[in-house]
């Protein structure tokens, strides 16, 4: 993706009347793939790695922390826009102006080291690369304000406990008054602040590329801390060490390691593949747990399915940067027709199904401004069908593991009693997790606001021997 719009060094850019403006490749770059969010419904995290290898180790630094930064409070800041703007609503401005000024009032309140001055003109500046010079007194008004005003908290002035909540966490009101419903204010409160914090870096070693010692003496090497995960065994999350990104992305590239949240590494854990068994991921893409079963299991034989061959061709270049050679693909509609294998081909199965994501939100926060309350009960009936699908392509004795990146109930606790209430020949099995991660009734559930990870449901049954 190309970000810079430039030739000259330093992004300058040039008025009509001839004064040189300059906005840094950084906040260029973020400007721009903040657009693409908003316009386009692209995925912030899937553009940020393709500015990776554009722009400099610090540049890029910056250009994570003002998009992820702005998406994580972009109601509270909108607010802020509102208020030093003199009661005019955010959502009237034209959209350049408004990410400008989403992007200086992001500096201004959260990146001290950032001067005022750098904050305020840059995003003039970015007004006038949009071609909205008139809009430049105003963003610079507003941000003017804004320094003279340092201390003004938007959710002061909300009108009840509900909006308070959803302007100091900002989140829309209607997922903060069902999370309350849900789990009560306290927690509700503490699981809304966790989703604006950055996530840990977490990672696992693929062994046919290198031994875990290897991949820690190297790191350490280059002064990254890390530690084992007491969430997923096999995984490692990064503590400390500044030069941490630069060497995660080579080790990637690599195919050594494998970018991923400990939550997610905790499904496949939980599939528990042995040797020489035949293992179906139904909803495959983009691969992350087909290739860590692949990776984890060099004898089982791996088919990863997937609505789309787009991503299944995604699935397919991660198996081979990683180096395995134990995975099918296979493209089909997991919702409507049967799937295209024997009744009970398989011993493993999983089912990471299509959900509202609502457990991602540190790592993807513009699903927040995304998802609608009919969402949930959309992709709730979707999967029901899908596991039902799922079911007939598990054999006797064998393990169908169902799991969301949710935090909805009807996402996950409804869909399992729904399966079991029309599906006798399964019933529910305890998962190998940590003890403090299983629930009441017996799947496990991983909270950011307690656990440090996304958050995550999974349901494991077994299917008896007698049945067909």
């Amino acid at each position: 993706m190309a970000m810079r719009g430039s030739k000259k060094k330093g992004g300058a850019s040039k008025r009509e009347d001839g004064v040189r403006r300059r906005v840094s490749d950084a906040r260029r770059a973020a400007a721009e793939v903040l657009r693409r969010v908003e316009e386009d419904g692209a995925f912030a995290a899937v553009l940020l790695a393709s500015v990776g290898e554009e722009l400099r180790a610090d540049d890029r630094a910056l250009c994570y922390e003002l998009v992820l930064g702005v998406l994580r409070r972009q109601l509270w800041l909108d607010k802020l826009i509102e208020h030093y703007a003199g009661g005019r609503d955010a959502a009237t401005l034209d959209a350049p102006v408004r990410r400008a000024l989403r992007l200086g009032l992001y500096q201004l309140r959260f990146l001290t080291r950032i001067p005022a001055s750098a904050a305020v003109n840059e995003s003039v500046n970015l007004a006038y690369e949009a071609r909205l010079r008139s809009a430049g007194n105003f963003i610079n008004a507003v941000l003017r304000r804004a320094t003279r005003e340092p201390d003004y908290d938007p959710a002061t002035d909300a009108p009840n406990e509900l909006e308070r909540l959803a302007v100091a966490t900002s989140h829309p009101a209607w997922l903060v008054e069902r999370w309350v419903k849900l789990f009560g204010a306290v927690e509700a409160e503490s699981f809304a602040r966790a989703n604006n914090r950055t996530p840990p870096v977490a990672f696992r070693v693929n062994p046919s590329r290198a031994s875990v010692d290897e991949v820690i003496a190297r790191l350490h090497a280059a002064g990254v801390e890390v530690r084992s995960s007491g969430v997923a065994a096999g995984a490692w999350r990064v503590e400390s060490g500044g030069a941490a990104a630069t060497q995660l992305r080579a080790l990637a590239a690599e195919g050594v390691i494998y970018t991923q949240d400990e939550a997610s590494q905790l499904v496949a854990q939980v599939v528990g593949v042995r040797g020489g068994e035949r293992v179906l991921d139904v909803c495959a893409a983009p691969g992350s747990k087909t290739t860590q079963i692949a990776a984890q299991s060099p004898g089982a034989f791996v088919v990863a399915g997937d609505l789309y061959g787009h991503r299944l061709r995604v699935v397919r270049e991660s198996a081979a940067r990683q180096g395995l050679e134990n995975i099918l693909t296979v493209a089909y509609d997991a919702e409507g027709a049967p799937l295209p294998f024997a009744p009970g081909a398989f011993g493993r199965v999983l089912v990471d199904a299509p959900c509202t994501g609502t457990g991602t939100l540190r790592h993807n926060p513009e699903i927040r401004w995304r998802i609608t309350p009919a969402d949930v009960l959309e992709l709730a009936a979707r999967q029901r069908r899908i596991l039902d699908r799922a079911a007939h392509a598990v054999g006797r004795g064998g393990r169908l593991v169902y799991s969301t990146c949710s935090v909805e109930p009807e996402e996950n606790e409804a869909v399992v009693a729904a399966f079991l209430a029309t599906h006798p020949a399964f019933e529910l099995t305890r998962p190998d997790v940590p003890e403090h991660l299983l629930t009441e009734a017996g799947a496990a559930r991983t909270w950011p606001q307690r656990d440090d990870t996304d958050g995550f449901f999974v349901a494991a049954f077994l299917k008896a021997e007698g049945k067909g």
